[in-house]
């Protein structure tokens, strides 16, 4: 009869090997799951900033629409003051 010794110290290295295989997968699936959720985030960040990009070219043009309202408006107060000393002015006389 053989001696079972060998048989059993493969065995024994045979699964030692098959749970190092394991964790090594599960090691790789988490590996992967780590980039699919940075790729996401990636994703997220890059639509956010374009969002964002969108609201400051908005925010932009408002701005610059109120500075041309605002000039319009000192230029029509500058006009009307000089309107109203004028007519102080022939009052005065």
């Amino acid at each position: 009869m053989t001696d079972p010794a060998p048989v059993d110290a493969a065995a024994r290295r045979f699964n030692a090997a098959m749970e190092a295989l394991e964790a090594a997968v599960e090691r790789r699936l988490e590996v992967e799951r780590q980039e699919a959720a940075l790729a996401e985030q990636v994703h997220v960040l890059g639509a956010d900033r374009s969002r964002l990009a969108a609201q400051l070219d908005g925010a932009q043009a408002q701005a610059e629409r109120l500075m041309g309202a605002s000039d319009d408006v000192a230029r029509r107060l500058g006009s009307a003051m000089e309107t109203i000393r004028a007519v102080l002015a022939a009052h005065e006389r």
